[in-house]
């Protein structure tokens, strides 16, 4: 079994970094010989996608259809084809995923899904190339709003929702988000992302 966690947040080491690391810990107690991929997005060079459409038309039979950008998600894609369980953790920029994760959103969008969904008799929404279901969790973090108020401020943790349910056939089996961390502090949220990378497992 192979988890893959992606990390979203421009500042490697803190609280997104730190409680991504405490839900892989939490399904290493758990399943200790799944093989665990991190990788940190702000560490790798992932162009923004171009709307060429080129991912979009491909008639591939393959679970990955050709990009036209040659970066660093030629080798991230594989990690994600082989990946049984997924993380995803991001800081809420102004309400949504930080632009480091939604380069990464974007990319995986018809690149891992084909327009063939119908939506009300409208064809053209993804639908996952691939068969293979996977599980995922979502940590989202935010400085300063408190989780009584996460509504007015997190619209991030239904955004990757979507795009990982409609590209990558995953199923979030928990989400997290860690507000007010600023005062809270980060530790104060290690035991809930702990239990939920062990309800991954």
């Amino acid at each position: 079994m192979k988890l893959l966690a992606i990390v979203g947040s421009p500042r490697k080491g803190k609280a997104t970094d730190k409680l991504v690391d405490k839900a892989v810990e939490g399904c290493l107690s758990v399943a200790p010989d799944t093989k665990v991929v991190k990788i940190n997005l702000g560490e790798h060079n992932i162009q923004f996608c171009r709307n060429c459409l080129v991912c979009r038309e491909s008639k591939t039979s393959g679970p990955v259809a050709e990009c036209s950008i040659h970066d660093d998600m030629d080798a991230i894609k594989q990690e994600v084809l082989d990946s049984d369980l997924l993380i995803f953790g991001s800081p809420v920029h102004m309400g949504y995923a930080t632009a480091l994760m939604m380069a990464f959103l974007e990319r995986i969008c018809w690149t891992f899904a084909k327009p063939e969904k119908n939506i009300l008799t409208i064809k053209g929404c993804p639908v996952p190339r691939s068969d293979k279901k996977r599980n995922a969790l979502i940590i989202v973090t935010s400085g300063i709003v408190p989780p009584l108020y996460k509504r007015t401020c997190n619209w991030a943790t239904e955004q990757i929702k979507g795009v990982i349910h409609d590209s990558l056939n995953a199923n979030v089996v928990g989400e997290l988000y860690a507000g007010d961390i600023e005062h809270r502090g980060v530790e104060s949220y290690f035991v809930k992302a702990f239990r939920l990378g062990k309800k991954l497992a």
